[in-house]
């Protein structure tokens, strides 16, 4: 076995692949390797700088450690997407093609067999594999996610180089037979999308609101809807819901303003239209009917004259008894 040496390792597997037949898998596989070709030659790594090894559904790339990770991530993120979505609009619904993708580093050593040894594949494999890599796929409308190792996150991804943008990427762990994996996925989480309900049972929101302000009340003015409370932010109510007016027979506490509900008076022996003055013309100001022992109010207390009508006598505001 040779001695291991540094090396980026790129993994790109194509999702579904068992659910095609031959003639589709023999196609998809042809896709794939065209995919990964022009994404490497894009990021200026030629056939110098790689080795491949072929898993059926899957690629695999050992790039030379001098090659830039920076370009590789670019390619990755831009021209892969752009590439997938060119092909799956011209495709049928069985050759839809869409794929994972890892990109790690490490030590990897190539034995008698031409066969690639190293933890740090294998880890790499394993985060290939995992479920939350394979549940962003479902849950997206893209067609290719990524996820980086955590050395390649420290090293690179972090460091926020030009077309990389480090606030895109996400911690994850990883269960595997191994142990946790920490690992870095592009774009959301699964199952933690932005603006989802983070539990607050507080105040209703306005449709199209953003959920400074509460939900207005209904026609109502309950919360519901229904006719508001009485006593309920009412200056003119009580403690126990009840208007402050005059018991029978006795003096107006202030003015007394009608309800859309008010309850009418019962008519007095001088029930009539609005008593005459003095020429015959309407009385000028506000009417005060006494009646029977209640009182009832025709407009407000302001300025101006007032009539007191006094069973079948009239008086004048100025009249003194």
């Amino acid at each position: 076995m040779a001695d291991p040496v540094s090396r980026t390792i790129l993994l790109l597997d194509i999702e579904k692949y068992s659910d095609r037949d031959d003639v589709e898998q023999a196609y998809l596989r042809r896709m794939l390797y065209d995919v990964t070709d022009r994404a490497l030659e894009s990021a200026g790594i030629d056939g110098t700088l790689r080795l491949r090894a072929d898993r059926g559904d899957a690629v695999m790339e050992l790039i030379d450690a001098n090659a830039p990770v920076t370009a590789l991530l670019r390619a990755l993120l831009t021209d892969v997407p752009a590439e997938l979505r060119a092909l799956n609009r011209m495709a049928s619904s069985s050759a839809q093609i869409r794929l994972r993708g890892v990109v790690a580093s490490g030590y990897v050593a190539v034995d008698g067999h031409d066969g690639w040894v190293g933890s740090d594949l294998n880890r790499a494999c394993r985060l290939l594999d995992a479920e939350p890599l394979r549940a962003a796929l479902r849950e997206r409308s893209g067609d290719f996610v990524l996820c980086v190792s955590e050395s390649v996150h420290a090293g690179v991804v972090r460091h926020g180089h030009p077309g990389i943008p480090a606030e895109d990427f996400h911690p994850v762990t990883v269960e595997s037979k191994n142990g946790p994996l920490r690992a870095w996925l592009h774009g959301p989480v699964p199952g933690t999308a932005a603006g989802g309900d983070h539990g607050g049972g507080g105040r209703g929101e306005a449709p199209g609101g953003s959920g400074d302000r509460p939900a207005p009340r209904g026609s109502g003015g309950g919360p519901s809807g229904g006719p508001e409370p009485r006593g309920a932010g009412d200056p003119e109510q009580g403690a126990d819901g009840a208007a402050d007016r005059p018991a029978p027979g006795g003096s107006a506490k202030g003015p007394h303003r009608a309800g859309p509900a008010e309850v009418p008076h019962r008519a007095g022996p001088a029930e009539a239209p609005a008593p005459a003055g003095a020429r015959g013309a309407p009385a000028p100001g506000h009417v005060l009917n006494v009646s029977g022992g209640s009182v009832s109010f025709g407009g407000s207390f302001g300025g101006g004259d007032t009539t007191v009508v006094l069973g079948d006598r009239l008086r004048d505001r100025g009249e003194r008894p």
